[in-house]
């Protein structure tokens, strides 16, 4: 379950400045993408300022909270920054451990047991995860 202020900052990131990386992001499968910061360009459209060559803390994994569009796009989407070689230009996306899937498998998240459930047992495990989907 999202709170209204990640709500908030998922809108702003939907319609932000750096809304193509926040949608090419919330697509990706896998929880790892190494990339460059040219392909980071192509994605969003534009050039990177020249801060995000020059300093490692433009790739920052700030809260949305401090108003950095760029942090915004990623955090919002799930992910964080790791593994920045400012020399090679590379960098690794990584899936936030804080990221909660909006929709969850309810095999996943309690596997069936290949035992009978009790009788008389008015507890279903749909009724165990209801609160959580």
């Amino acid at each position: 379950m999202t709170t209204d202020l990640e709500q908030r900052y998922r809108r702003m990131a939907e319609r932000g400045k750096y809304q193509g990386l926040y949608q090419h992001l919330r697509g990706m499968k896998g929880q790892e993408w190494q990339t460059t910061f040219t392909e980071v360009e192509s994605i969003i459209g534009f050039e990177l300022p020249p801060s995000a060559r020059d300093h490692r803390a433009w790739w920052a994994n700030q809260s949305p909270a401090l108003g950095h569009s760029y942090a915004a796009a990623w955090r919002a989407a799930g992910w964080e920054t790791a593994e920045v070689d400012m020399d090679a230009e590379t960098l690794t996306f990584r899936r936030s451990r804080h990221d909660i899937p909006s929709q969850f498998d309810l095999d996943e998240l309690l596997p069936p047991l290949d035992v009978e459930w009790p009788e008389g047992l008015s507890l279903r495990r749909e009724d165990l995860c209801e609160d959580r989907m």
